[in-house]
């Protein structure tokens, strides 16, 4: 693929995937990847949140039917799984659960390798039709409605490194990643070899990160009861003047121009 970076990511996706769709089309391997079932699981699994058992459900496919072919594609290195880290609910298997956490399920998430393949059949594939027709209209604004979703676990992944990175010459992390649990998710949760926890926010937005988003983030670490020793935010546009003047060894505050460091 060969990328004009004059052109804006709008133009890039239309010259590219409207204008020589079936081109780049022929490049999905195997190409039965493109075709029920495998198609409905990767399509649910690119535009959902990829917990695992959601993503069979919302590709209309039993358990046993939708792990197997999970199980293929994992194998083929297409997706790969990221393991919930949540604490069991049962202490015991004796102990009584709450009637609304019954049903619950702890969930694992499903990831694709390739962050292409994630492209296709979250914004692609479903518009395979149209496409074939020269019909560009719903998959550009759809694309343009959702582009958000793409950009944005892209750049939880690269804070992720940046924090692995940071603390590799004082505490190196243990574990590190995303964490979601009943209550909600975080973007990062990580812990150090001296047992801090960390617990990390990051926006891609066009604006500032004001403190607000530091106590909306506290509120939702006490109701997970989350005990968190450093609070980082990593923020595509920078901070106010508030949190600069809050920053000490409990706020690690992190802006687009601290990535350059994984690049060092």
């Amino acid at each position: 693929m060969e990328l004009d970076y004059f052109e804006t990511i709008f133009d890039m996706v239309k010259s590219h995937f409207v204008d020589h769709f079936t081109t780049y089309q022929s490049l999905i391997s195997p190409s039965y990847l493109l075709e029920a079932p495998y198609r409905n699981i990767l399509m649910a699994a690119a535009r959902g949140d990829g917990k695992f058992y959601s993503v069979l459900k919302r590709a209309n496919l039993s358990e046993s039917a939708g792990e197997k072919i999970v199980g293929e594609l994992i194998d083929m290195g297409v997706l790969r799984i990221e393991a919930s880290r949540e604490a069991p609910l049962k202490v015991h298997p004796k102990q009584k659960l709450k009637k609304e956490l019954r049903s619950y399920r702890i969930q694992d998430k499903l990831r694709f390798v390739d962050p292409f393949m994630r492209f296709w059949f979250g914004f692609v594939s479903p518009h395979r039709t149209e496409l074939l027709q020269k019909k560009s209209e719903r998959f550009l604004e759809n694309f343009g409605k959702h582009y958000e979703r793409l950009r944005t676990l892209v750049y939880e992944q690269l804070c992720d490194a940046l924090l692995v990175h940071y603390y590799k010459q004082r505490s190196p992390l243990i574990a590190h990643g995303s964490y979601w649990d009943q209550h909600t998710e975080f973007d990062i949760l990580a812990v150090s070899e001296d047992k801090q926890v960390i617990l990390g926010e990051c926006k891609y937005k066009e604006r500032k990160v004001c403190k607000s988003e530091l106590t909306k983030l506290k509120a939702k670490a006490l109701q997970s009861g989350i005990r968190v020793d450093t609070y980082a935010l990593f923020s595509k546009s920078g901070f106010s003047k508030e949190l600069h003047a809050m920053q000490d060894e409990s706020l690690l505050l992190f802006d687009l121009s601290d990535l350059q460091a994984l690049l060092d």
